[in-house]
């Protein structure tokens, strides 16, 4: 009886101890909410760029440039060579940057800016979606 009562005693004890487990919180809805608020609002405006993108320019220019960021209206397009960098600065220059901002104006696309680089590694495997 005397085990008895120690373990009584101890299990008493450790229920003053103890912690209540903290409540969960529900991790769907606020995750629903930044979706909604990061992901799906941005999609929207680059899948409408990349729609104007395909149309407005060139198949043999478009293998080698890829959208890089849309940042506060301004839209950064990666490009591959210097030679294709230096086609597609001439076709923006000569109007095509007028109408795609025009064409994306609803996508709050305001500036085109170009900028040197790959998204792939040379081996002509691509790490990121190209238009």
């Amino acid at each position: 009886m005397p085990d008895d009562a120690a373990a009584r005693r101890l299990r008493r004890l450790q229920g003053f101890k103890a912690k209540p487990a903290p409540a969960a919180v529900a991790l769907g809805p606020s995750m629903v909410s930044f979706f909604k608020q990061s992901v799906d609002k941005r999609q929207t405006k680059l899948t409408k760029i990349a729609e104007v993108l395909n149309q407005l320019v060139p198949v043999s220019l478009l293998e080698h440039c890829s959208v890089e960021s849309l940042n506060r209206g301004t839209l950064t397009l990666l490009v591959d060579s210097a030679s294709h960098l230096y086609d597609l600065k001439t076709l923006l220059l000569a109007g095509l940057e007028k109408q795609l901002l025009l064409a994306c104006k609803s996508a709050g696309l305001r500036k085109v800016t170009l900028r040197p680089g790959r998204w792939y590694d040379g081996d002509g495997v691509e790490k990121k979606l190209n238009f």
